[in-house]
């Protein structure tokens, strides 16, 4: 199947509009994707026909929504190939995902004089949580260096790997490099020692197909935003043997069985992470994302974006005075760059006056930055909407923005 670029752009209301007089180009896409007419419908859908809590309600409206709202955490079980809808723990995002393993899993098994290694291309999500849980507990953090292109020197893998790992923490594609790892090869290596392997797939997701049963991770997270689906909302996929033996994360609402001020029992997978009143009408647009992409197909997502990134690579390359920053052999989607004599936020702010929308600045990603030796960078992200127009009229606005600055 191949995309057809106009009919995919009309399902996107968003892109049907002017930015300064100009058409936009909206290529920010690592921050967040726009959102189809199908997503958006689900939602009102939602509000305008059956808003009510989930679980507890016996009128129509709740059992209309409690369906909606279980249907969504069957299609990403399904999606992401979960043996069972109780490994499929909702959550606010990735990052939520991230620190409720750091906290409910790492309290547990990581311990003084243990370890936890990431890597030198993570976003601060996957930084920042085992940093606190290292320094709370007295385990020390280590880092999988990177090399000039943005990739991971995969042979230094096997020296930092120990009977002391206790957690393997990887990103599946880098935001900040547009760099796709290895994942299937860490996972079996950190196995080996009796790591176990959390997996950020905040950017993967939407452009690579995810089957967390054939990867064999212990943990695999997520955000909807990322994936044409609404924001405050994502997806911790965890082993159900790991999930069972962790303790809660938050305390309250839908987590609970019975409760007693002597003691309270605390319900069945995966009910025992989601405190309180969830997000329903995000996971109801989270579930109408997924059946979005499942309809395009990866085999189709994939051309096209390659496709893309290819020919906005060629124009990058030819552009006198650009320095791409990441140029690894395995990568997807994302051009992130710096133009010799203007700032990445000037660059922004002149590209958003063409129409271009793009990122500038550090991406969440200091480390990456502090390794190239850059302050920031710019940063354009494609996605199936985007045209080879769009990136044209990203090259032009570099151009002008160029003639700017002399």
């Amino acid at each position: 199947m191949t995309i057809d670029i106009h009919s995919v752009r009309a399902d996107f209301p968003i892109l049907d509009q002017q930015v300064y007089g100009r058409p936009l180009a909206y290529l920010d896409n690592a921050a967040t994707t726009q959102k189809p007419q199908c997503v958006i419908d689900a939602i009102t859908n939602y509000y305008t026909r059956d808003n009510a809590n989930v679980h507890r309600g016996v009128h129509a409206l709740s059992e209309r929504a409690t369906a909606a709202y279980e249907g969504a955490r069957k299609k990403i079980a399904d999606f992401f190939n979960a043996k069972s809808v109780r490994e499929v723990v909702f959550t606010r995002g990735t990052t939520e995902a991230i620190n409720l393993v750091a906290h409910s899993w790492g309290g547990v098994n990581v311990r003084h004089g243990d370890e936890v290694l990431i890597t030198h291309m993570e976003h601060h999500s996957n930084i920042v949580p085992w940093q606190m849980l290292c320094d709370h507990v007295g385990a020390t953090l280590k880092v999988l260096p990177i090399n000039e292109k943005g990739e991971l020197i995969m042979e230094a893998l096997d020296e930092m790997l120990s009977g002391r790992t206790k957690l393997v923490g990887v990103v599946q594609m880098s935001n900040a490099l547009g760099t796709i790892n290895p994942v299937a090869e860490i996972i079996e290596r950190a196995h080996a020692v009796g790591a176990k392997v959390l997996v950020d797939g905040a950017q993967a997701a939407a452009h690579i197909a995810v089957d967390v049963q054939a990867l064999d991770c212990d943990f695999y997270v997520t955000s909807a935003h990322k994936m044409y689906g609404p924001t405050g909302i994502g997806v911790l996929l965890a082993k159900e043997g790991l999930l069972d033996a962790m303790p809660p994360y938050q305390g309250g609402g839908d987590m609970i069985r019975m409760v007693t001020f002597e003691k309270t029992e605390f319900n069945d997978l995966p009910y025992k992470f989601e405190a309180g009143t969830p997000n329903i009408s995000g996971a109801i647009g989270f579930g109408a994302a997924i059946d979005y992409i499942s309809e395009i197909g990866f085999d189709a997502i994939h051309a096209r974006e390659k496709e893309l990134l290819a020919y906005a690579t060629s124009q990058a390359e030819a552009f006198k005075g650009l320095r791409l920053i990441g140029t690894a052999k395995e990568k997807a989607c994302v051009l992130s760059f710096v133009l010799e004599g203007v700032h990445p936020h000037d660059l922004g702010t002149i590209l958003d006056r063409e129409g271009v929308a793009i990122r500038a600045g550090h991406h969440c990603a200091m480390p990456v930055m502090q390794f190239f030796k850059v302050p920031a960078t710019a940063r354009a992200s494609f996605s199936i909407y985007n045209s080879e127009a769009e990136v044209d009229a990203l090259f032009t606005a570099l151009k002008k923005a160029q003639e700017i600055f002399g």
